[in-house]
């Protein structure tokens, strides 16, 4: 019972021991340094408390309680702090910026990032407790919605990464577009090549070799050898460029890509293969069963949970690589990651990656919700 006390007193303590040990915002003259930094009694003005006492009785709450109710009164809790912080924070940049000149620009700090991070990670830990039917995703929609909602209302429009937006809103539709293409079309691609080389019964040992050696090689000494591979063989087939064939841009980037994707789903596939036991083998050439009929109504069936565990893999792995995709053309994300890297502009960079973070577990979380069911349906 002590132990537990000191637990949600300690988790109580947590967001107002952020609010007065790191700043909140960052006021820079231009975007590209990182400015004076600003307490949260200064970025946050009268929004200061409301957060404080709202994000320590969630937390609070979240690490105390048990029974259903408190931890969805939690769970409000933090979701009401978090949007207060927002609306807090866009106020205190615009009056931070009132007097600035217009180059100005004010960035959220790592007090700001670490508060809506743990807070978001209650909500979400909350909906889980809860037992609710899609819980965690209905509560990951409920903070973007809550995000969009302030973006909406104009509450965050002084902040510096809303003022990249703003400025590359087409590109960034174009760019999300780009990367999930590149991310499917080398999902797609090493699917293709996992189902060819699973066909291929004698020379599985050598092909378990293969795609465990590729994750050695350096994702960006991958693509560099690739482009290099496919500008040789221009030169000796130029015939090829009529075909729409680069040295750059998406060819060697699906091709890279789904090299590495082939490991998790040629595992996966081998695993699957694996999953009826020898008795029921057995019984099931005792009935009569053809070999395709044992594939295609035991191992694949029995074998479900574990194809989309690889699947899964493949597909958050497949997302973050393509943001690689960049530098050799590909576009996507990366293209905005990359950008803000040569500019030294944080929040250009952030504008690029936190799409693919979003679009990560936006993946990871529907594919384990698919192996969860496939476990359910086809118990091992």
């Amino acid at each position: 019972m002590i132990a537990r006390l000191i637990l949600g007193l300690a988790a109580a303590a947590a967001v107002p021991t952020v609010l007065a040990l790191l700043p909140m915002l960052h006021l820079a003259p231009n975007r590209l340094v990182t400015g004076t930094p600003l307490n949260a009694a200064t970025a946050l003005g009268p929004w200061l408390w409301p957060v404080a006492g709202l994000s320590a009785l969630g937390l609070g709450l979240l690490a105390l309680g048990r029974g259903r109710g408190v931890t969805l009164v939690a769970g409000l809790a933090c979701a009401g702090a978090a949007s207060m912080l927002l609306i807090g924070v866009g106020a205190g940049a615009s009056a931070a910026l009132a007097d600035a000149p217009p180059a100005a620009r004010a960035r959220l700090a790592a007090g700001a990032w670490i508060i809506l991070i743990l807070l978001a990670s209650a909500v979400t830990a909350a909906a889980r407790r809860a037992a609710l039917p899609g819980g965690v995703p209905m509560a990951a929609a409920g903070l973007g919605g809550l995000l969009a909602i302030r973006g909406i209302a104009g509450h965050l429009d002084a902040l510096s990464l809303a003022q990249e937006l703003q400025a590359r809103r087409s590109l960034l539709g174009q760019a999300i577009i780009d990367h999930l293409a590149l991310s499917c079309g080398a999902l797609l691609l090493a699917l293709l090549a996992t189902l060819a080389l699973g066909s291929w019964r004698r020379g599985r040992g050598a092909v378990d070799l293969a795609v465990s050696g590729v994750q050695v090689v350096p994702a960006i000494a991958l693509f560099g050898g690739l482009v290099a591979a496919a500008s040789a063989l221009l030169n000796v087939l130029p015939a090829l460029r009529g075909y729409g064939l680069s040295a750059l841009g998406t060819g060697p980037a699906l091709t890279g890509i789904a090299a590495y994707l082939l490991l998790p789903l040629w595992r996966g596939l081998q695993a699957a293969l694996r999953a009826p036991d020898a008795a029921s083998l057995d019984a099931a050439r005792a009935l009569g069963l053809s070999p395709r009929q044992i594939l295609t109504d035991l191992r694949l069936p029995l074998g479900a949970p574990v194809l989309v565990g690889g699947l899964r893999v493949a597909t958050v792995q497949a997302l973050g690589l393509a943001t690689l995709g960049a530098l050799v053309g590909a576009g996507g994300l990366g293209t905005l990651v990359f950008d803000g890297m040569a500019q030294f502009a944080p929040d250009l960079i952030l504008l690029g990656a936190l799409p693919v973070i979003a679009l990560s577990l936006a993946a990871e979380t529907g594919l384990r919700a698919v192996e969860a069911a496939a476990r359910r349906r086809w118990p091992q």
